[in-house]
């Protein structure tokens, strides 16, 4: 059953402090528990989907447009995108002259599906491309001067930079020295400078007034892709009559949900959609990759942010970094297949050398701070470290600390190669950007949640000192009260399959659409073991004895791990998110435990 009729209290049951040291509160206040019912009774939408909405900005009236998002009334003209027809004219040129294309892309999700997503539409044209992904570790972030003459002395004749060039003022202009133009098609914050080209589509850009920030880099290719057909058709090319852009929307839909953008508007409709033409595996690099990620049931964010994308990632990682876009532009199953196993087999690999460098790191930062509280802003570095797997030690870090959080590898020579993570309401994107201009570093970019450094180990004392100062108060003010949001309070028995779908209606959720949140009542751990690395398997019974499985990722080591394994027979308040588990063809309910805690008496 629900236990929404209960009396809100400020914390919810009364839980100032969880065995994570979050206070929980009401994610509604008064007013937005009014509009949650308002919801519910003028658009026909059950009482707890209601309250999800409300939590999550949608007004009374807009309910129905909202669950079923489509792009006809979210997307926007692309016209309204500064440079877009510039860009779409010149590569409507490189499509009609058959130009040779160089896509430059980064290594990560975001910028093998872009990539993946710009070559699949030249191929249906037989323009002549490559695909060119610069290696992390020797050539890093972005477009460099080596690399645009290595393209052009392959007779390419037009290059279009994907999730990166917005900040290579250096390497653009070396392509506008040898008469070769660039089309920027990017996301990533700008410095007030803009680079050398002859159109930069990126919302983020100072004078762009489309209001489409939050979008993805395969979001911006996807506009462009459509401003480009629609050039096409003005041209009258035949072969522009039979491209169906829908199609590729499961490139855009994997990218959206692996850059961690907001899933808000058009991002919330290209995941939707994507996810529909995702399901149908029609992309054979796709379907190769979710059959060896293990996915069983019907694809979901969850499973592209966690299983495939990690593995499109490990190959940038410490392996190829042209795996992953060249394995999603493929169309034999065969090769597929070989690249999908290396992708998986690397995957492992790198799960191996993050187990062992966490455990440095967590241990440098311990020692360091002691009994003490972590810094404002975590820089932890270590000499050897894979400079491949920074960015997923920063997150754990950042996740543990709960402070903004920078990993960097120092190679023998003191040059580094770091990453870096934020927590809500910190943009560390900005604080980068300032870090460079000082000098503090040799370069760096990124957004508000992460972003990519390159320091050397002279000025890494200085860098530490003047993040410290910067973030301080803002950090500090953001840290006072680590507050856990409830959507609403459930019993296990109300954690139905009729329920998970009423709510998965209201997805997909991510950042910027936080998954909705339960608070479970003083349930009763029944049975607790470890299953995996460090997960805590459950299961909780309800006052009236209805039983769940539930379990707490990554938390045996944690102080909330070691209280439930040592806890049964004993009733704890659990918050969570409602998910289901596929077995052998039965799907049921499961809990996912996020935090803890110890009933008042």
């Amino acid at each position: 059953m629900y236990l929404n009729n209960i009396r809100y209290l400020t914390p919810f049951f009364e839980v100032e402090s969880s065995l994570f040291g979050q206070r929980w509160a009401p994610r509604l206040d008064s007013a937005g528990v009014n509009r949650a019912l308002a919801i519910s009774q003028t658009d026909g939408v059950p009482d707890i989907v209601a309250r999800v909405l409300a939590g999550r900005g949608v007004q009374q009236g807009d309910a129905q447009a909202f669950l079923d998002p489509t792009l006809r009334a979210l997307m926007p003209d692309p016209s309204v995108f500064q440079d877009m027809d510039k860009a779409a004219e010149r590569l409507a040129d490189a499509v009609e002259r058959r130009e040779r294309v160089a896509i430059f892309g980064d290594y990560d999700v975001d910028g093998a599906a872009s990539s993946a997503l710009l070559k699949r539409f030249l191929d249906q044209f037989d323009v002549p491309s490559e695909i060119y992904i610069p290696d992390r570790i020797f050539e890093g972030y972005g477009p460099n001067v080596k690399a645009i003459d290595a393209l052009i002395d392959r007779g390419c004749q037009l290059i279009v930079t994907v999730d990166c060039g917005s900040t290579s003022l250096e390497a653009l202009a070396h392509a506008a020295e040898r008469g070769v133009d660039v089309v920027v098609l990017d996301h990533h914050q700008m410095n007030l400078e803009a680079p050398v080209s002859h159109a930069l589509v990126n919302p983020n850009r100072e004078d762009d007034l489309s209001g489409q920030g939050h979008l993805c880099a395969a979001g911006v290719v996807f506009m462009a892709l459509v401003a480009l057909l629609r050039e096409l058709r003005r041209r009258q090319n035949k072969a522009a009559a039979s491209v169906d852009l829908l199609e590729m929307l499961d490139l855009v839909a994997l990218a959206t949900v692996c850059d961690v953008v907001p899933l808000k508007g058009l991002n919330r409709a290209f995941v939707v959609k994507g996810l529909q033409v995702a399901r149908r595996m029609t992309n054979p690099g796709l379907a190769a990759l979710m059959r060896v990620s293990g996915i069983d049931g019907p694809l979901t964010p969850y499973h592209l942010g966690f299983m495939v994308g990690p593995r499109i990632n490990a190959g940038g990682r410490i392996g190829d970094a042209a795996l992953g876009s060249r394995l999603l532009t493929l169309e034999s199953e065969t090769e597929s297949g070989e690249i999908a196993d290396t992708l998986n087999r690397l995957n492992t690999e790198r799960q191996s050398i993050e187990r062992d460098t966490l455990a440095q790191a967590e241990a440098e930062v311990l020692a360091e701070i002691g009994a003490g509280d972590p810094p404002v802003v975590v820089i932890t570095a270590g000499d050897g470290w894979h400079a491949g797997i920074v960015g997923i030690i920063a997150a754990r870090l950042k996740e543990k600390l709960q402070r903004p959080t920078f990993a960097i590898a120092f190679n023998a020579s003191g040059h580094g190669t770091g990453s870096g993570r934020s927590i809500a309401g910190f943009d560390l994107g900005r604080m980068v950007r300032l870090a460079v201009d000082k000098g503090l570093l040799v370069k760096g970019g990124g957004h508000a949640m992460a972003a990519g450094i390159t320091v050397e180990r002279t000025r890494l004392g200085e860098l530490r000192a003047w993040a410290e100062d910067y973030a301080r108060e803002e950090v500090s003010a953001l840290t006072a009260v680590r507050t856990l949001k409830i959507d609403a309070a459930l019993a296990a028995s109300g954690a139905t399959l009729q329920l998970y779908d009423q709510l998965d209606k209201a997805g997909p959720y991510g950042a910027g659409h936080p998954q909705p949140v339960f608070a479970m009542p003083a349930h009763q751990v029944t049975d607790a073991r470890v299953v995996g690395t460090d997960h805590v398997k459950l299961r909780l019974a309800d006052a009236a004895g209805q039983k769940i499985d539930a379990i707490a990722f990554r938390a045996a080591e944690s102080e909330m791990g070691a209280a439930l394994l040592g806890g049964r027979g004993h009733r704890f308040h659990f918050a969570g998110n409602l998910s289901t588990n596929h077995w052998q063809g039965r799907r049921t309910v499961q809990f996912r435990v996020i935090d803890a805690a110890l009933p008042r008496n």
